[in-house]
């Protein structure tokens, strides 16, 4: 898997906080950011897919797509976005087209 490096600037406290955390997680701070930003792009994009599926931009698989979730893992997560299941023959049309 080809990898790229990415750098960002931090306050010296945060920074310190962070390797403090690695050290008590027993990993390298490295290691503890890149788990940090998996979590929170994986969030990030949930909560994304949502609102567009809240606003009625999107199916609920596709919703799923974008959160890159499998459907199942979306529909068990939609109680704790606080999101109902609407689902129509519309709906359905749209996922069955190619």
């Amino acid at each position: 898997m080809a990898t790229v490096t990415i750098s960002v600037r931090v306050p010296k406290a945060e920074a310190e906080r962070w390797a403090q955390l690695a050290r008590d997680a027993g990993m390298d701070r490295a290691t503890l950011l890149k788990q940090a930003l998996r979590t929170g792009c994986a969030s990030a994009l949930f909560e994304e897919a949502c609102s567009r599926y809240r606003r009625g931009e999107v199916t609920l698989s596709r919703a799923a797509e974008l959160a890159g979730l499998t459907l199942r893992d979306m529909l068990m997560h939609l109680t704790e976005a606080g999101l109902e299941l609407r689902y129509d023959a519309r709906d359905l049309e749209k996922d069955l087209a190619p």
